[in-house]
């Protein structure tokens, strides 16, 4: 498996091409606008789109969905309706096997309602769930605190050395957040 970060350099969101170079098939996470660059490492690449999967439905992680559809038919995941396919409509936990890889998904909302994160192999791919050093952001102190609690019982309960690759900035790991994210840090006791 490889992954390929393609930035969308105008609303500054990751978008990311995971391809298995065994079947020559390829997912892609979170597309925002799409780039001549991402087009042509596909048809370079002689790879097969088999499913576009959305971590959330904000439109800078989903807004070059249509342009996709004009080019490659797939599938379509999430957890929200409007933007899942043919019933592709993900929640709670499960597993996808797509494109030969096994997908695993697992709702985690606090940033959105509509919140998943994908774990394959050793990355997941959390949209705005959690950023180097910081949470996504949430509406009030409870659901902010809903969020930190799930990121601390589904994402830190994986192995330190997993690779978090966000919606935005640059990749982390699960034992880099557990020591520097500043907004999950324990406040020290008097």
């Amino acid at each position: 498996m490889k992954i390929y970060l393609h930035l969308d350099f105008e609303k500054l969101t990751n978008c990311y091409l995971v391809v298995n170079e065994e079947t020559k098939q390829a997912i892609i996470i979170d597309p925002c606008k799409i780039a001549n660059q991402l087009i042509a490492q596909i048809e370079e690449g002689n790879y097969d789109l088999m499913a576009v999967f959305i971590t959330h439905k904000h439109e800078n992680h989903y807004r070059g969905l249509k342009t996709l559809k004009k080019i490659y038919d797939f599938s379509v995941y999430a957890a929200d309706n409007e933007l899942s396919t043919d019933k592709n409509v993900l929640k709670g936990e499960g597993v996808k096997t797509i494109a030969g890889l096994n997908i695993e998904y697992f709702s985690l909302p606090g940033h959105s309602a509509d919140s998943i994160v994908y774990k394959i192999g050793g990355a997941i791919f959390t949209g705005d769930v959690i950023f180097a050093g910081r949470i996504g952001s949430s509406t009030c102190a409870f659901t902010k605190k809903y969020l930190s609690n799930g990121i601390k019982s589904k994402l830190f309960s994986l192995p330190d050395d997993t690779i978090i690759m966000p919606g935005h900035g640059p990749m982390t790991s699960v034992g880099a957040e557990k020591l520097f994210n500043l907004d999950l840090a324990t406040p020290p006791q008097a």
